[in-house]
C-alpha cells in the first residue's frame, strides 16, 4: 500500500507482527508486574481494535450529513459519560451496584465530559471557525470529549479516594460548622486539581517532547507547517479548557454528591 498511510507507518504483515508482540509487551509486563490490569490491558486492546473497525464502517455513512454526525456525536458523549462513571468509584463498588447507580452516575458524568464539549463545538461551528460538515465536527468532538472523559475519571477518582483516606478531617470540619459539601470541598478541591496535571504538561511541552498526531497528520496531508501549528495550538487549548471546566464541575459533583 501507498500513500498517506505509508508515510507514517507501513502496512502489512510486518506492521501485524508489531502489534502483536507490543500487545503481548502491555498484557505481558503487566501481569508480571502484577498491576492488577493485565486483564483490562487486553480487553482494551480487543475492543480498540473492534470499535475502530466500527468507526470506519459507521463513518462512511454518517460524516455526509450534520445531523447523523451530530447523533453519532450524542453516542459518544453517552459512552465517554459510562466510562468515566465506571472510573471514578473502586472497582468493586461499581460492579456491585444497580443499574440505576449506574444511570445516575453516567448521566451525572455528563454534565463534566459532554457540556463543555458540546458548548465549544456549538460555538465554533456558528462562529464560521469549524465548518459544519461530519468531516470536521466528529474528530473535533471527539478530542474534546476524550480530553475531558480522561479530567473526569481522574479528578473522580482522587476525588473519591482523598475523601476515604482523610474522613477524619471532613468529620473535623463538620464540628467547625461547616457544611457537608464544604467540608468535603476542602479535601476534594486539591486532589481532583491533580487530574489537570497531564493536559497542562502536554501543552507545555508540545514542540519540546511530543509532537502531536494532529500536526504530523495535516503536515502529510500537504498543509502548511505553519497553519499545522496554528491547528495544534487549537487543538491544545481547546482540550485544556474543556478539561478544566470537567476538572471544576467534577469537584463540584464529588463534593455535592459522594456519600
Amino acid at each position: 500500500m501507498t500513500g498517506l498511510a505509508d508515510s507514517v507507518v507501513r502496512i502489512g504483515p510486518a506492521l501485524a507482527v508489531a502489534l502483536v508482540l507490543l500487545s503481548m509487551l502491555a498484557i505481558g509486563l503487566n501481569y508480571l508486574g502484577r498491576t492488577g490490569h493485565a486483564v483490562d490491558a487486553a480487553v482494551s486492546i480487543l475492543r480498540a481494535a473492534g470499535q475502530l473497525a466500527v468507526l470506519a464502517a459507521v463513518l462512511a455513512l454518517v460524516i455526509a450529513s450534520l445531523w447523523a454526525s451530530a447523533a453519532f456525536v450524542l453516542l459518544m458523549s453517552g459512552v465517554a459519560a459510562w466510562t468515566s462513571a465506571g472510573r471514578m468509584l473502586p472497582e468493586r463498588n461499581w460492579a456491585s451496584a444497580g443499574w440505576r447507580v449506574h444511570a445516575t452516575n453516567a448521566a451525572r458524568c455528563l454534565l463534566p465530559v459532554a457540556a463543555p464539549t458540546a458548548v465549544v463545538v456549538i460555538a465554533l461551528v456558528l462562529s464560521g471557525v469549524l465548518p459544519p460538515t461530519g468531516l470536521a465536527v466528529i474528530p473535533t468532538a471527539g478530542i474534546m470529549l476524550g480530553g475531558a472523559m480522561n479530567t473526569t475519571s481522574l479528578a473522580g477518582r482522587y476525588a473519591y479516594q482523598a475523601l476515604r483516606d482523610r474522613h477524619g478531617e471532613v468529620e473535623a470540619a463538620l464540628s467547625l460548622g461547616l457544611s457537608d459539601s464544604e467540608a468535603r470541598e476542602m479535601i476534594v478541591r486539591p486532589a481532583a486539581a491533580s487530574a489537570l496535571i497531564p493536559g497542562l504538561d502536554q501543552t507545555k511541552s508540545v514542540g519540546l517532547v511530543t509532537i502531536p498526531g494532529a500536526f504530523v497528520g495535516m503536515v502529510l496531508g500537504g498543509a502548511s507547517v505553519a497553519a499545522a501549528a496554528v491547528m495544534q495550538l487549537f487543538v491544545l487549548i481547546a482540550l485544556l479548557g474543556v478539561s478544566s471546566v470537567a476538572l471544576v464541575v467534577t469537584a463540584a459533583m464529588v463534593s455535592r454528591h459522594a456519600r
